[in-house]
């Protein structure tokens, strides 16, 4: 049984989600099969980016293509949740609501280059 869990991305761009990930975010490139699919890892986290010629990208029986985005997403717990929105703005990356506190702590929404959601959360 491995030691980390995995999450499956869909991404337009592999080499920029991989770009992505590493640069901002802190994770490192595991598995490159570019421009079909890329691994990263952060800890226990294995995402997964799967482009559109990879098989999690061919169409259903029905004819649905998946695709990115949506609301579902990775949880990353940071330790200055400030510093890290700070950073990130400074480097361009787009983010999808401001910071909201509520009883577990703060949060804020990031989009990859795909528009799909990261979640960085400080704890209470």
């Amino acid at each position: 049984m491995p030691d980390h869990a995995s999450v499956r991305y869909l991404v337009d761009d592999v080499a920029a989600a991989v770009d992505f990930y590493t640069t901002h975010l802190g994770f490192t490139a595991d598995f490159d099969a570019r421009p079909a699919f890329a691994a990263v890892t952060r800890g226990p986290l294995r995402l997964l980016l799967a482009g559109p010629t990879s098989s999690a990208g061919r169409p259903m029986p029905d004819g649905a293509v998946p695709g990115p985005g949506g609301w579902n997403r990775i949880h990353l717990i940071v330790d200055d949740l400030a510093a890290e929105v700070d950073r990130l703005r400074t480097a361009g990356v787009r983010f999808r609501n401001d910071v909201v506190v509520g009883p577990g702590g703060q949060q804020i929404l990031l989009l990859d280059p795909a528009g799909n959601v990261v979640e960085l959360f400080q704890p209470a």
